[in-house]
């Protein structure tokens, strides 16, 4: 339902806001516990991680929205799981790496 409602909303930036919180919340976490790993992944395998790098980069956009969003894509990427490496590499070939670097 988060990438679903960040699809139907992708020029509001309040909904945006809420999605990138709720993906923090669902995903933060060492990245080495089970569970924690298989939410990482079901958010990245939803298709999660070229909307965030959208949402960094949106006409409609708030420092706020870029902040939450870099942070919901270090938590989905980060892990020790054999899935991360793929996780990193789909959220580098959705550009998030420019998109972070940009900010810096």
């Amino acid at each position: 339902q988060i990438v679903a409602a960040m699809r139907a909303h992708s020029a509001t930036v309040a909904v945006q806001e809420e999605a990138c919180r709720a993906l923090i919340y669902i995903t933060v976490g060492t990245g080495t516990d089970a569970q924690g790993c298989a939410r990482k992944q079901a958010a990245a395998d939803a298709g999660v991680l070229p909307l965030l790098v959208a949402a960094m980069h949106a006409p409609s956009t708030t420092t706020a929205l870029q902040w939450q969003a870099r942070v919901a894509l270090i938590s989905i990427t980060h892990g020790t799981d054999t899935q991360s490496s793929s996780r990193k590499q789909a959220a580098v070939d959705a550009g998030a790496l420019l998109e972070i670097w940009q900010w810096q």
